[in-house]
């Protein structure tokens, strides 16, 4: 089953005029060439609760797989290609204009699957249709991105509050296993935030994760500690883990240059 969307309206996004023509010519090379891949970002929050605001670029999400043929396919266009993490992106440009090619949410390594594109939610943007990310997977893209002055909380409460009825919560509790707390931060986030709307998540998800909770308090204290606040923020618990003794458990290196301002 598809779902097709209003059209989007670039305008709204605020894009430089002189990037315009270099998302209108990618997204074009892209679905001509037959690559699956996911409009996400601030298209997808878009699409979903009619929030729009200014951005730089377009994020591109693929499988893993995929990821290399994307960015081999643009370089033998004459595009300039840069990997900015092995783990999780890869960036194609012209010029000083581009766009991310992701395909690992990296901090907690859930990568891209088949699942993703599973539901198909389509829009036309800058003159091409595009899959754009599925409700569920735009909110577990979301869930980590707590870095500085960038904490992506509200747009996960918007789209609970607009899409609740698509989400696959069983499939997102799936995904975020390992790190089901993440997610109960999210649904306490939501609970708050919308009190009179907290039938929008599902009681039984609630009642899982409280559960978990108290069968977790029983538990004593693990032997080794470690800091998992670099899931969220690669640079803002670095101090935790260099002075203060704590085993790390994810994240980029403690010492990063960047030649580019990205």
């Amino acid at each position: 089953m598809s779902t097709q969307l209003p059209t989007l309206d670039p305008s709204v996004f605020d894009p430089p005029p002189e990037a315009v023509q270099f998302y209108v010519d990618s997204l074009k090379l892209l679905q001509e060439h037959g690559f699956p891949f996911l409009l996400s970002g601030t298209y997808a929050l878009s699409c979903y609760t009619g929030i729009a605001r200014p951005t730089k670029d377009l994020d591109i999400f693929c499988k893993p797989s995929d990821a290399p043929k994307i960015l081999s396919f643009f370089k033998n266009q004459g595009y300039e290609i840069t990997i900015e993490d092995e783990r999780w992106i890869g960036k194609v440009w012209k010029g000083e204009h581009f766009f991310d090619v992701i395909y690992n949410i990296s901090t907690a390594s859930i990568p891209i699957t088949d699942d993703w594109f599973k539901e198909v939610y389509e829009v036309e943007v800058y003159g091409t249709q595009v899959r754009i990310t599925p409700p569920t997977e735009f909110i577990l893209s979301k869930l980590f991105l707590q870095d500085r002055y960038r904490y992506d909380g509200a747009d996960v409460a918007h789209v609970i509050l607009k899409k609740h009825d698509e989400i696959d919560w069983k499939r997102l509790l799936d995904q975020m296993e390992l790190y089901w707390e993440v997610l109960l931060i999210h649904v306490l986030n939501f609970r708050f935030i919308y009190p009179t709307e907290r039938e929008c998540i599902p009681r039984w998800l609630f009642d899982e994760m409280m559960e978990r909770i108290q069968a977790q308090a029983e538990m004593p204290a693990a032997e080794m500690r470690i800091c998992r606040g670099r899931l969220f923020s690669p640079r803002d618990y670095i101090t935790d883990i260099v002075e203060w003794g704590f085993a790390d458990v994810v994240g980029k290196g403690i010492e990063e240059k960047h030649e580019r301002k990205t």
